[in-house]
């Protein structure tokens, strides 16, 4: 029976594949509602409780109402999706009599995803598309490549993020990012610079200011040489030519250098921070390690990749504003482009597919506002109904082609319900279903505690 047509129904009931450990439908879905309930509330209280205090001020009233409310709403929202999911499979099954690829999780997962998503508020739907856009890219791309229908290029995600980016980059730099106002243009403004933004005034150079520092005792010598060395080191950079062309306001070099420096030590001190937030029970247990954790290697790259995209960025526009005589939006493309070789040193394939979503959203957004393509109504909830009908999928029949994060996050979610759904009849469509989910229950049990035991493997 081995490579059945996966169109065929496969007579397994819902209690044999959905809910082996009761043979209720009404149960295993009121259960199913209790855990994911208690998981969503944890995910949704910690995501809105850091959301608060972010904002670096007291919060009113007010802002803790919108808290609890939006908490109450999303752990709905969320709630809604894992046991809706289960009810659908259920209610499939008694309608066809069985089960196909199609209804054994990908229609079903679209079902609830769609109850689910017109629970949560509107404005948060665009932000959870783009999430589940991200994960699902990754999951068809690992299906594919299984299938031997595409092959992994050595640092793809490199070249994506560098095309991804210089679109970003171009609109941001031609002005028509105005229009949109997207929060994705604000890092970009972080990193390049504001004088890199078009729409702005043309700016006139700035002398370096002959500002003087105030005298330090004695016991603080040390530091005001290395101030005094610093300041004359600076205003030579400052004091550097700039061409008429550059929008910025000193010399290219120190617009150059500041840039890659500033980004540096920006990044270095998101790793740092990072780490001590990760490893905390570590340093307390062993405070001796302290100092192997912040010095290893990888401690570099965020900063390696802020720093040196910003530097070159900055060297290779002004450099074509020099050669060119001119100043372009089409510069910021081939600076891009070669500002990303740095994104080598941190390779994250999750920051990559969000660039690229995230253009392609802005470019779609702006074509269509310009009528050369229709808008689509319900598009942002049709997109995320199909990604995540694609992550359940992935999760139902090829584990090993989803990314173990959110395999976690499923096995979590559901109290560890999905690890004891029935799969071996499946195996007929030759997918190896069976062997990969005993393989990522393994995986499961050896990187996280199980706090349910259901199911007879």
């Amino acid at each position: 029976m081995a490579n059945q047509s996966k169109l065929t129904n496969i007579p397994t009931t819902c209690i044999e594949y959905v809910h082996p450990w009761t043979d209720s439908c009404i149960n295993a879905t009121a259960g199913l509602l209790i855990v994911s309930a208690l998981d969503s509330f944890r995910i949704y209280t910690i995501v809105y409780v850091a959301s608060l205090l972010m904002r670096g001020r007291i919060p009113k009233r007010k802002d803790l109402s919108r808290t609890v409310l939006g908490i109450m709403q999303s752990t709905a929202f969320l709630t809604t999706s894992a046991f809706s999911y289960s009810a659908y499979l259920c209610f499939l099954r008694r309608v066809f009599g069985g089960f196909n690829i199609w209804t054994g999780s990908y229609i079903p997962a679209f079902m609830s995803s769609f109850t689910a998503i017109l629970v949560e508020r509107p404005s948060r739907r665009s932000l959870l598309t783009m999430y589940v856009a991200n994960v699902a890219t990754e999951a068809l791309w690992r299906m594919a490549s299984s299938r031997g229908m595409v092959k992994s290029i050595p640092y793809g995600q490199v070249l994506i993020f560098g095309l991804s980016t210089s679109s970003l980059l171009y609109y941001f730099r031609s002005g028509v990012h105005l229009e949109g106002k997207d929060s994705i243009y604000d890092i970009i403004r972080f990193i390049v610079g504001r004088d890199e933004e078009g729409g702005q005034k043309e700016v006139k150079t700035i002398k370096p200011e002959q500002s003087t520092r105030p005298r330090i005792k004695n016991n603080y010598l040390l530091i005001q040489k290395f101030l005094e060395m610093h300041k004359k080191v600076t205003d030579k950079l400052k004091a550097l030519p700039k061409h008429d062309k550059c929008p910025h306001h000193h010399s290219c070099a120190y617009y150059t250098i500041r840039g890659g420096t500033k980004l540096f030590g920006i990044g270095l001190g998101i790793q740092v921070a990072l780490k001590l937030v990760l490893n905390i029970q570590r340093i307390v247990k062993s405070p001796k390690k302290t100092m192997s954790i912040f010095f290893a290697k990888d401690t570099l790259k965020i900063g390696a990749f802020l720093g040196g995209f910003s530097f070159i960025y900055r060297f290779i526009a002004c450099f074509l504003r020099h050669v060119t005589n001119d100043d372009k939006p089409s510069y910021s493309i081939p600076a891009t482009m070669l500002a990303s070789v740095a994104f080598m040193s941190y390779p994250d394939k999750t920051a990559a597919l969000y660039i690229m979503w995230k253009a392609l959203q802005i470019t779609y957004n702006m074509l269509s506002d310009q009528g050369y393509l229709p808008k689509v109504p319900g598009g942002v909830i049709f997109l995320y109904c199909a990604f995540t009908a694609v992550l359940f999928h992935a999760a139902t029949f090829e584990p090993r082609n989803l990314r173990p994060s959110y395999w976690k996050f499923l096995f979590n979610l559901s109290g560890g319900r999905i690890s004891v759904m029935d799969r071996r009849s499946f195996d007929v469509w030759g997918l190896d279903t069976h062997a990969q989910i005993m393989k990522t229950i393994e995986m499961t049990r050896t990187g996280t505690d199980i706090k349910y035991t259901f199911g007879r493997w």
